[in-house]
């Protein structure tokens, strides 16, 4: 075996002398398209047997993803593409509120926000385990997650419910306890997104986002997570299209602003700090390669290949497969990417095959989850919800509400409009009246101008949005209103704000003064940024029957508060405060 093998017998890898040989032999027997291929995860729509095997034929891909589906399709899908892949593929998911996105009605456990604010490693450890199992059901072998972004900018709504929160030491304690919940299982975790979102409140999907730590601000937060996770043995991690200017000009003092790139390009990023002063030895995987972040950098033809040059080891998704395989070969050809940097890339990716033993049990899936599994884990979420929903604000006092001493309760729900013209009702919404009548509630439902438009298209629907009662007969009709807030969403704008459904529209509140008002967000953490007139304001974290069922009773008075929240609510505003 020759010396630089050595580190595959050693962290994150942990293989014997028979698996080196493995991957010595297999990469000393592939084609230049073959070695190209294997750098690519692809997102496959492919359910057809016939068509996996002439795509595979075609693209001997080293791994892939795939959208929501039936759990039975999954399945079967990936057992084709174990069955026709020459050498075994990654199959990877995205397991960041635990593994809902495996397959349809797969356990939704919680948002990391969520784990954060209940502050519980358990609760953390059991999203990882409830991922890892359901991913080994289907056949998935590596989750995206988690998400390790240390939260500090309370604009950012790209990671914000996504992010443990803004303490590198609560991120480090429900990380690691996640990861190893996951490593129940033989499932790979991945740590994201390198070197840190959060900071900027720019959407990476939109643009190159920029994390402007200084040096000493990074090694102290986002580094700090990173650095423990590494020596502790962290598999892969994920480059994000987010640049590090500080880093990047101390490691390389001749780079001018111009000369700035995101991480998923940058050598100094990925080899300098990372790979070198960091000592990771493991996998890396860009993040999805369609992002505004990176195509904003260079032509398609030079960064697939720089990607791979700069030091990640695996291409996330294709632009056009035929012609993004052809950029990297020609990129394999040219030179661009060295005969070292592409030996070291299959190195990572066959070694951490090896490391999970698919060599050795291609084809190998089960389906050994039961329906008494999927009630453990929605007990969980009930538990989960009841800890970590937040009173953020309540300086009037208007919490508790009995529904026996004030009843009578008009709601305002607010929301994104439809993003198509077949999406009718909100089942969100819905399970928002439904709990605040089960809480004991009598509701009265205000309606959208997006609701007004679904039933009937009319000009008079304008003038009726707008429409306010009488003070004095808004105050004989209620006695509190609450103001439920489900705004969601990315990649569209980047930073999602508390948007209303018309201008001047009943929405705003203009109630606020009137009757006692409470807000709850299923969602972002931040609304108080654009709400600050709100004196009662909880974050929920997630729009699940969990969620909205524990912020109500709360708020009830049927149960105590028991999550934390940190600044970031504040979003560095006084009157958000008040």
């Amino acid at each position: 075996m020759k010396k630089e093998w050595k580190y595959l017998l050693e962290t994150p890898y942990h293989l014997e002398e028979e698996d080196v040989e493995w991957v010595q032999n297999t990469i000393q027997d592939m084609t230049v398209k073959e070695k190209a291929a294997q750098l690519f995860i692809v997102m496959n729509d492919k359910k057809e047997e016939d068509k996996v095997k002439e795509f595979l034929q075609d693209y001997p891909v080293g791994g892939i993803r795939y959208r929501n589906m039936e759990k039975e399709d999954v399945m079967l899908q990936n057992q084709m593409f174990q069955k026709y892949s020459k050498i075994p593929p990654f199959i990877a998911a995205n397991c960041e509120c635990g593994p809902n996105e495996v397959y349809k009605g797969a356990p939704f456990i919680a948002t990391e926000a969520e784990l954060g604010a209940a502050g519980k490693s358990s609760w953390a450890n059991q999203a990882g385990a409830a991922s890892g199992e359901i991913c080994r059901e289907v056949g998935v072998n590596w989750t995206f997650s988690p998400i390790v972004d240390v939260y500090l900018n309370g604009k950012n709504t790209i990671v914000n419910s996504r992010s443990y929160g803004d303490d590198p030491d609560q991120i480090l304690e429900l990380s690691k306890a996640y990861i190893q919940g996951v490593h129940e299982h033989p499932v790979l975790c991945c740590a994201k997104h390198f070197p840190g979102d959060g900071v900027d409140d720019r959407d990476q999907h939109l643009v190159m986002s920029v994390n402007d730590q200084s040096c000493e601000e990074w090694d102290q937060t986002n580094g700090k997570v990173y650095q423990e996770l590494i020596d502790e043995g962290l598999e892969t991690i994920m480059a994000g299209h987010i640049a590090l200017p500080s880093y990047c000009k101390k490691l390389n003092p001749k780079l001018t602003d111009a000369d700035i790139l995101p991480a998923t390009l940058s050598k100094e990023l990925l080899q300098g700090l990372l790979r070198k002063k960091m000592g990771f030895k493991g996998l890396i995987v860009t993040d999805a390669s369609h992002m505004g972040g990176l195509y904003g950098t260079m032509p398609r033809q030079e960064l697939v290949p720089r990607v791979i040059e700069a030091g990640c080891d695996m291409f996330l998704f294709a632009h056009d497969m035929e012609e993004d395989l052809n950029y990297m070969i020609q990129g394999i050809e040219k030179g661009i990417i060295t005969e070292e940097r592409l030996q070291s890339a299959l190195e990572h990716i066959l070694g951490m095959k090896a490391h999970l033993g698919l060599h050795k049990k291609q084809g190998h899936s089960r389906d050994t989850a039961s329906e008494q599994v999927s009630r453990q884990y929605a007990q969980i979420e009930e538990e989960i919800a009841d800890g970590a929903v937040t009173l953020v604000k309540d300086v009037k006092n208007y919490i508790p509400v009995n529904p026996k001493e004030s009843p009578k309760v008009r709601l305002y729900f607010l929301t994104n409009a439809p993003e198509t013209r077949l999406q009718k009702g909100n089942p969100v919404k819905e399970m928002v009246v439904e709990e605040l009548e089960r809480a004991g509630f009598q509701v009265d439902v205000n309606e959208s101008l997006y609701e007004m438009e679904e039933k009937e298209v009319s000009p008079g629907n304008i003038p009726k949005i707008m429409k306010k009662p009488s003070i004095r007969e808004f105050r004989e009709s209620y006695d509190v209103v609450f103001i439920v807030v489900y705004m969601h969403g990315y990649s569209k704008e980047n930073s999602v704000r508390v948007k209303y459904s018309f201008e001047h529209s009943n929405e705003i509140p203009w109630f606020n003064c009137e009757v006692p008002t409470i807000g709850i967000s299923l969602n972002f953490t931040n609304h108080l940024y654009d709400l600050p007139m709100l004196k009662t304001y909880i974050n929920a974290y997630a729009p699940t029957r969990a969620c909205i069922r524990a912020a109500i009773e709360k708020a009830a008075g049927k149960s105590e508060f028991k999550g934390k929240h940190n600044d970031t609510v504040w979003c560095g505003r006084w009157d958000t405060k008040v």
